[in-house]
C-alpha cells in the first residue's frame, strides 16, 4: 500500500500519469458497463435491424465530425499556449462554428445517404441524430484543460452521468415507441447532459467568442495535418461499417454491431488511455525505463483483455443476448484475435503529436486507412464478413511497418516489446481459432 501511494501521490508526472490512467480505466470500464447493460435491455425491447440502422446513422455522423477535425483537442494539449484564455476562446469559437456546419451538412446528405443503403428511415433519423454534433460544438475548452494536465476525476464522473441520462431516456422511449427513434433521441440527450454538466461543475471561466489571429493561425497550422488524419482515421474506425453496410443485410450489420461492440472495448480502453496520457508523458519527457514500463502495461492489459474475449465469446454472446445474436460470437472471437496487431504499436504515434508532427502522423493514418479499405473490400467480395474481418487485420500488420518509421524518427520504438507481444499474440490467437473454429466456420457459412 506504501508504494502505491507513492506511485499515485504528489504532482509528479508519473503520479499524474497513474492517477489519470486509473481514472480512465475505472470512468471507461463504468461506461462499458452502463453501455452492456443498456444493450441487454435495449435489445430485448428492439430488433437487429434497429442496431443496424443506428450503425449506418453513427458512420454518417462520426464521418462527418472526423472529417472537419482541425485538432484543437491535441492543439491544445502540446500548445505552450494552452492554458491562455485568449487560445482556448479561439479555439471553442471554431468549435462552435464547426459544429453548426455539420448539423447543416448532415441534413443535406440525409436524403442521399437514404437512397445509397436505400433505408428511407435514414432520411428521417439522420438530421435528428446529428443535433448532438451541433450541441458538441458548445462543450467547453475546460474539458481538454483537464486532459492537458492529466485531471481526469471530476470529468470522468460528469461523463458517466451524462452517459446514463442518455440511455435513460433511450430505455423509456424504447418501451413506449419500439424504434430506433429511441437510441436517436437518446443520443441527443445524453450530449446536452454532458454539455450542461461540463458547464456548471467543472471549474476554470466559461468559454467566450473570441478571434484572436496569432492563435487562429497556430491552430489551422497544426491541424491541418490533424484534419487530414482523421480523413483518413474515418476510413480506419468507420469503414467496416461503411463497406459492410452495402454487403450485409441490415439485420447481420446489426449483429456485427453487437459483436464489435464486445470485441473492441480493451482497444478502446487502450486507446482513451493512449490518447489522454501519452502525449503529456512524451512532452514532459519521462524517463526511458518509465516509459517502457508504461508501454509494457498497457500492451499486456489491452492485449490480455483481448484475447480474454476472443476466448470467451461466444460463451459469452450465448449467456447475456437471446438466439437472435448468437452469431455475433464468432465475430467476437474474429475480431478479438484480429485487433491484436493494432495494439501493439498504440503507444508510438502520440509521439509525433506530442513533439508537433502531425506530418507524419497524417502518414501513418493514411497508410493504414487505405491498407485498410482496400483489404477489408477485397475480403468481403472474397469471402463474406469473415474475409472482411481477417483483411482487416492483415492491414494492422502491413501498417505497423509505417508506425516503426514513425517511432524511430521520435526515438521511442522498442523492437523487443513488438517482437514479444507478436509471438504471445499469435499463440493466443491460434488457441482461441482452435478452440472456437466450429463458431467461426458457422459464421463463414452464414455470411459469405
Amino acid at each position: 500500500m506504501a508504494r502505491i501511494s507513492q506511485v499515485m501521490g504528489g504532482n509528479r508526472l508519473m503520479a499524474r500519469v497513474a492517477r489519470s490512467a486509473s481514472w480512465i480505466i475505472l470512468g471507461y470500464g463504468a461506461s462499458q458497463a452502463i453501455r452492456l447493460a443498456s444493450n441487454l435491455i435495449l435489445t430485448r425491447l428492439l430488433f437487429p435491424e434497429a442496431f443496424g440502422l443506428m450503425a449506418l446513422i453513427s458512420v454518417v455522423t462520426v464521418g462527418l465530425t472526423l472529417f472537419s477535425d482541425v485538432g484543437i483537442a491535441p492543439s491544445i494539449a502540446q500548445s505552450k499556449r494552452g492554458d491562455d484564455p485568449d487560445f482556448l476562446n479561439t479555439a471553442w469559437t471554431i468549435q462552435v462554428m464547426r459544429g453548426a456546419a455539420l448539423w447543416v451538412v448532415a441534413c443535406v446528405l440525409a436524403y442521399p445517404v437514404a437512397l445509397f443503403y436505400a433505408q428511407p428511415d435514414l432520411a428521417t433519423y439522420l438530421p435528428i441524430a446529428a443535433l448532438s454534433l451541433l450541441i458538441a460544438g458548445f462543450n467547453p475548452t475546460r474539458i481538454e484543460t483537464a486532459h492537458r494536465h492529466l485531471l481526469m476525476g471530476r470529468l470522468t464522473v460528469l461523463d458517466l452521468i451524462s452517459q446514463v441520462i442518455g440511455i435513460a431516456v433511450m430505455i423509456v422511449l424504447a418501451i413506449l415507441m419500439q424504434s430506433v427513434a429511441a437510441l436517436v433521441i437518446g443520443g441527443v440527450c445524453g450530449a446536452v447532459a454532458k454539455l450542461a454538466l461540463t458547464h456548471f461543475y467543472l471549474p476554470g471561466d466559461a468559454n467566450r467568442f473570441r478571434w484572436e489571429r496569432p492563435a487562429v493561425k497556430e491552430l489551422i497550422t497544426f491541424g491541418k495535418w490533424i484534419f487530414l488524419s482523421t480523413v483518413f482515421w474515418f476510413f480506419a474506425s468507420q469503414g467496416d461499417k461503411a463497406i459492410l453496410g452495402k454487403f450485409l443485410s441490415l439485420k447481420t450489420l446489426g449483429i456485427y454491431n453487437i459483436g464489435f461492440f464486445l470485441a473492441s472495448f480493451p482497444l478502446l480502453l487502450g486507446q482513451n488511455v493512449t490518447s489522454r496520457v501519452m502525449i503529456p508523458v512524451y512532452r514532459e519527457g519521462a524517463a526511458p525505463a518509465r516509459l517502457a514500463r508504461l508501454r509494457y502495461g498497457i500492451s499486456g492489459g489491452v492485449i490480455g483483455l483481448l484475447v480474454l474475449m476472443a476466448l470467451a465469446g461466444p460463451w459469452l454472446v450465448d449467456l447475456l443476448y437471446d438466439p437472435r445474436y448468437l452469431s455475433a460470437g464468432g465475430i467476437v472471437v474474429l475480431l478479438g484475435v484480429g485487433l491484436i496487431p493494432q495494439v501493439i504499436g498504440m503507444t508510438y504515434d502520440q509521439a509525433a503529436l506530442a513533439a508537433g508532427d502531425s506530418r507524419r502522423f497524417f502518414i501513418y493514418n493514411a497508410v493504414r486507412s487505405s491498407l485498410q479499405v482496400a483489404l477489408l473490400l477485397t475480403g468481403v467480395v472474397l469471402a463474406g464478413l469473415t474475409g472482411a474481418i481477417v483483411g482487416m487485420s492483415l492491414s494492422m500488420v502491413l501498417a505497423h511497418v509505417v508506425l516503426i518509421w514513425l517511432a524511430r524518427a521520435h526515438g521511442v520504438w522498442d523492437g523487443r516489446h513488438d517482437a514479444l507481444f507478436a509471438v504471445l499474440g499469435c499463440g493466443a490467437a491460434a488457441l482461441a481459432l482452435w478452440l472456437h473454429w466450429d463458431v467461426i466456420a458457422a459464421l463463414m457459412a452464414a455470411t459469405s
